[in-house]
C-alpha cells in the first residue's frame, strides 16, 4: 500500500474543514513532516495541538499565511525551501454571509476580485515560487459551482471554473511535478456552529444522499492524489 512515508506535506488553508481533513490523513499516511497555513495565529495554534493529539509519528508545524496578500505567498513559497506535495484548500466566505450565495451582491469589478484572490491569485502565486522534490505534487480546490452554477452564483461558478483553467495549464508548466483539481460537493465542519442545519436546510433537496459529507471523507481524494 502507498503511504507519505518521509514525505513533506504542505496544507495551505489546514487549520479547518477539508485542509484539516488533508492534514489529519497525511499524518495517518505516515508523512515524517505536514505544514499547514492558515491567516489566523490562534486557529494555526489550536490545529497544530489537535494534530499533534492523535499521537502519530509525523512532525506538525504551523505557519502564518494571508493567502491575498501576494508577496506573503511568494515569501511562504520560498520560505518552504523544497517540499513534497502543496494542497490548497484555502477559501474565504465573505462577511456576512449566512447560509446564501457566497459573493452575490458583488457590484464592482473591486468587489469580484476580492473573491479571486484567495482562490485563484494565491495559488498561482504559489505554484510560481514553490519548489518540489521529485514525484511531487500541487492539488488545487474548486467547487461544485463551475458545473451547477447556483442563483446568484456567476462570481463563485466563474472562480471555479477559472482553476480547472489555471490547473491544467500549472500541469503543462510544472510537469513532471503533477498538479490536479478536486471538486468538492458540500462539505460542512464544525465552524460553521449554529449556521450549519441553515445551510444544509438549503441543501438538502439538491443533495442525493440528503446530507453533506465530512472533511474526512473528501480528504481520500486528495490523498489518493498526493500518492
Amino acid at each position: 500500500m502507498a503511504t507519505l512515508q518521509k514525505k513533506t506535506v504542505v496544507v495551505v488553508g489546514g487549520s479547518s474543514g477539508i485542509g484539516f481533513g488533508v492534514a489529519l490523513a497525511a499524518l495517518q499516511s505516515l508523512a515524517s513532516v505536514v505544514i499547514i497555513a492558515s491567516s489566523n495565529r490562534i486557529r494555526v495554534d489550536e490545529a497544530v495541538e489537535r494534530l499533534k493529539g492523535y499521537k502519530l509519528s509525523g512532525e506538525v508545524r504551523g505557519e502564518v499565511l494571508d493567502a491575498k496578500d501576494s508577496a506573503a505567498v511568494k515569501a511562504f513559497s520560498i520560505g518552504l525551501g523544497t517540499v513534497d506535495h502543496i494542497v490548497w484548500t484555502s477559501g474565504d466566505v465573505p462577511s456576512g454571509h449566512a447560509g446564501g450565495t457566497p459573493y452575490s451582491t458583488v457590484q464592482s469589478p473591486e468587489e469580484g476580485q476580492a473573491a479571486f484572490a484567495v482562490r485563484f491569485w494565491g495559488p498561482f502565486i504559489l505554484a510560481k515560487h514553490a519548489k518540489f522534490h521529485p514525484g511531487g505534487s500541487l492539488t488545487l480546490t474548486s467547487g461544485m459551482a463551475g458545473q451547477k452554477p447556483p442563483p446568484g452564483g456567476s462570481v463563485v461558478s466563474s472562480f471555479s471554473a477559472a482553476l480547472d483553467g489555471l490547473t491544467r495549464g500549472l500541469a503543462v508548466d510544472l510537469a513532471p511535478v503533477r498538479v490536479n483539481l478536486v471538486c468538492p460537493g458540500v462539505i460542512f465542519d464544525k465552524l460553521l456552529g449554529e449556521m450549519k442545519d441553515m445551510a444544509l436546510e438549503a441543501f438538502k433537496s439538491k443533495i442525493l444522499f440528503k446530507r453533506a459529507g465530512e472533511p474526512s471523507e473528501v480528504a481520500e481524494a486528495y490523498l489518493f492524489l498526493m500518492k
